[in-house]
């Protein structure tokens, strides 16, 4: 059970609890060669924040740089190289946080039960029949996205996306954004997945 999820789970969730982390949303240019990438480089505009503002009070420098240090570890892990050059990477790394705050309306019936009557029988019982009871909660949704980029055509070739609810404080964990990271970079670089048997 995940306890805890950073920023992009993730990660989006900043350390939020779940039982069950939201599962990223992949696509990619499938005409693109991503076997030959080797090295990758952030981009100077990787990690910023959109929305409201409570999203954005998250993205401290400390979280930044978590959040930059998991993604580099998940690419390193499948044999790429973390380089600070732009210009001289095969491709670009960049992440963006956005969040909307949501309001949640929900509808109960609040009418019958069913339980032992004044003579021993059971039976359904009416209070308040046809009741309604509406429960209003507000909160923060999150979107976080991770591009790479190609850097000589200048566009987007891979994205990952999660959505969550976005709880708690941001974790001070830098396992917590490991792991979300290794969540979300999973299906990076595609061709990795046709080697995979089924």
């Amino acid at each position: 059970m995940f306890k805890r999820i950073a920023i992009t789970v993730l990660m989006l969730g900043l350390a939020a609890c779940a039982s069950e982390p939201p599962q990223p949303q992949v696509d990619f240019n499938r005409e693109y060669d991503f076997k030959s990438v080797k090295t990758i480089a952030f981009y100077h505009g990787s990690g910023e924040a959109s929305g409201s503002t409570s999203g954005q009070v998250w993205l401290n420098d400390m979280v930044h740089n978590r959040v930059d240090e998991a993604l580099a570890n998940a690419l390193r892990g499948k044999g790429f190289e973390i380089i600070k050059d732009e210009k001289a990477a095969d491709m670009l790394i960049a992440w963006h946080l956005s969040t909307e705050e949501k309001t949640d309306v929900r509808t109960y019936n609040t009418g019958m039960s069913y339980g032992y009557g004044p003579y021993g029988y059971r039976g359904y019982g009416c209070y308040n029949c046809g009741g309604t009871d509406v429960r209003v909660r507000q909160y923060t949704q999150g979107t976080f996205v991770v591009d790479m980029i190609d850097p000589e055509i200048k566009q987007a070739v891979w994205r990952s996306v999660v959505q969550s609810k976005l709880k708690g404080e941001a974790s001070q964990n830098q396992g917590d954004y490991d792991v979300a990271a290794l969540r979300i970079m999973a299906e990076f670089p595609p061709h990795m997945l046709a080697a995979t048997p089924n």
